[in-house]
């Protein structure tokens, strides 16, 4: 199992909340230190999402934040360079026995199947709990981890 700070090719699965973190101005902290961890994802071609993550992300962005429908799928354009994971059946039996044996919700089990079956080593999470380890991806939360942590910043 990877310990948090493994740096072997740190592949990282970016939870919905975290993208929406990046657009609420609200905590200008909190979005200041998600955008880092964007910004270096992209840099080193180390982030991935899902469809999941991608329909939860339009949704929240025009309803909750009032984003132009046009500039939320704009965004979500640009992240069809991360390779979203497509969900299906493999997916969800995943997820199933994640819920089972972690007692996670099912909407967290999902993105965590996503994410093992992406390649990703890492969840960038702020629903998770940080630091868990589950089937071999490691939890972290934006706020108390940063990408130098996983040798992503330069």
């Amino acid at each position: 199992m990877a310990s948090p700070l493994d740096t072997s090719g740190a592949i990282v699965f970016v939870d919905t909340n975290v993208l929406l973190a990046a657009d609420d101005a609200f905590d200008a902290a909190s979005q200041t230190r998600v955008r880092e961890w964007l910004q270096a994802l992209w840099q080193r071609r180390a982030g991935r999402l899902s469809t999941q993550v991608i329909n939860a992300y339009y949704v929240g962005a025009t309803r909750h934040f009032a984003m132009p429908q046009g500039d939320a799928r704009a965004k979500l354009r640009r992240y069809q360079l991360w390779q979203p994971w497509q969900i299906d059946h493999q997916t969800v039996e995943t997820a199933w026995g994640v819920e089972a044996r972690f007692g996670l919700p099912y909407w967290d089990a999902l993105i965590v199947a996503a994410a093992a079956q992406s390649g990703a080593s890492h969840v960038l999470s702020f629903d998770l709990q940080h630091g868990q380890q589950i089937d071999g991806i490691t939890i972290l939360n934006p706020l108390q981890a940063t990408p130098a942590d996983l040798a992503l910043a330069d």
